[in-house]
């Protein structure tokens, strides 16, 4: 799902206790208080528009490469890769890389 920073902000809050937009939040439907058994859903991305044409704008990318990036990085989350510790980080960003790399390296575009 694509949402402004406004309606982030308030997902974040709610889910996170953090009060500002994030770039990025994933939603399992396999964990938490009533995971659901279906192997074929993982879950939910829900990716900040107006935090992906910020970071976009940082990093170079355009906004829908942004966009690609963050629901790479949202997906991994859902298949079991968090960046809490430094170790971990470092292993999902190379996999957040190469996944986008393989877009670039096919000339697919988002």
């Amino acid at each position: 799902m694509l949402v402004d920073a406004v309606e982030m902000a308030e997902l974040n809050y709610k889910y996170r206790g953090k009060q500002e937009p994030t770039n990025v939040l994933s939603f399992s439907q396999t964990e938490g208080k009533d995971p659901v058994p279906r192997p074929d859903l993982l879950g939910d991305v829900v990716i900040c528009t107006d935090r992906a044409a910020d970071d976009a704008a940082k990093l170079g990318y355009t906004s829908d490469e942004m966009i690609l990036y963050l629901l790479i990085h949202g997906i991994l989350h859902l298949v079991g890769y968090d960046h809490a510790q430094p170790a971990e980080a470092g292993a999902m960003q190379a996999e957040v890389e190469r996944i986008f790399g393989e877009f670039a390296e096919h000339e697919i575009s988002p």
